[in-house]
């Protein structure tokens, strides 16, 4: 087992962190926690979705922010996610250089998140990869559910292999393996991780974990020593799943770089920057950030 020396953190903050709190903020204020984030040394932060605001009301105007985000161009990569071929297309009008699409390992979950099943949504999303990379789109894809499920409980791997090969097959470059409901823990998420980097390798996998039963950094730990590089989390511990009940928030952006710090794990993040930057954007909120390490980091300045 080896251990990278760098990893990178893929900050999903502003989109799947803010789509899941009660109250919907500004474009500006978006905006705002967006530079804030980029300020600290992030350099992946996901801008937004381009979903139907009816149904998320969180993500509307994702269109705005990316244009109040065009001074970071070529600085900081602003991935959205795209639910079908509306999306995707309203992604490009936007110019978005970096899109993501996303699939359950779940047949239940894929039904009652996105009304589709999972052949029916990977059918959706090959002509859109394809199209994407042929304009020279960055394309991502998720994998939800992968260590359990709302409706099923448990997941097999081999349903988590199946759909992250077949989203690598069709052209996304990196695969993000998502606890969905934040049920795993280290031994099964090494094994789950494990047997999708034998199929598209290790370099392609991407880990996303939620902290419902305070497993996330053990299983980011399990994962690191299987050479992870790329690791999801949110700023202030924002978030959790719309369609998932009882799930709780994503790791804390504030958590994972103390982590890694103290690892001697190279991430450019600024601490002290994000904790700030998760301070404000829940002032906006209304809420107290979920880090504990950002619970921590505010102490000390009272």
């Amino acid at each position: 087992m080896s251990r990278a020396e760098r990893v990178e953190v893929f900050e999903v903050g502003p989109r799947d962190g803010l789509q899941n709190e009660s109250r919907v903020l500004p474009v500006e204020t978006r905006i705002a926690l967006i530079r804030d984030l980029a300020t600290a040394g992030l350099r992946t932060v996901e801008a937004g979705s381009f979903v139907s605001p009816k149904n998320l009301p969180q993500m509307a105007q994702t269109a705005d922010v990316l244009a109040g985000l065009s001074s970071l161009a070529g600085q900081v990569d602003l991935p959205v996610l795209v639910p079908n071929a509306r999306g995707f297309a309203d992604a490009l009008a936007a110019k978005a250089r970096h899109i993501a699409v996303f699939a359950a390992a779940s047949e239940s979950f894929s039904l009652r998140n996105i009304n589709r099943s999972i052949e029916e949504s990977l059918d959706e999303y090959r002509p859109i990869v394809t199209e994407a990379r042929a304009k020279g789109l960055k394309v991502r894809g998720y994998v939800s559910c992968v260590l359990g499920c709302p409706y099923e409980g448990r997941v097999a791997v081999s349903a988590v292999v199946s759909v992250a090969t077949a989203l690598a097959a069709m052209g996304c470059e990196e695969i993000s393996l998502g606890d969905t409901i934040g049920v795993g823990t280290p031994d099964a998420a090494r094994a789950m991780t494990a047997a999708v980097a034998r199929e598209i390798g290790i370099e392609r996998v991407a880990v996303h974990f939620h902290d419902t039963y305070g497993q996330a950094l053990a299983n980011v730990l399990a994962c690191l020593e299987l050479g992870v590089t790329v690791v999801d989390s949110s700023v202030a511990g924002l978030g959790g799943c719309p369609y998932a009940p009882g799930a709780s928030g994503n790791l804390a952006t504030e958590d994972l770089v103390y982590m890694l710090d103290g690892l001697g794990v190279e991430t450019g993040v600024d601490l002290d920057r994000v904790a700030a930057a998760g301070r404000a954007v829940c002032t906006a909120l209304g809420s107290a950030p979920r880090s504990r390490a950002g619970q921590a980091l505010a102490a000390k300045i009272k």
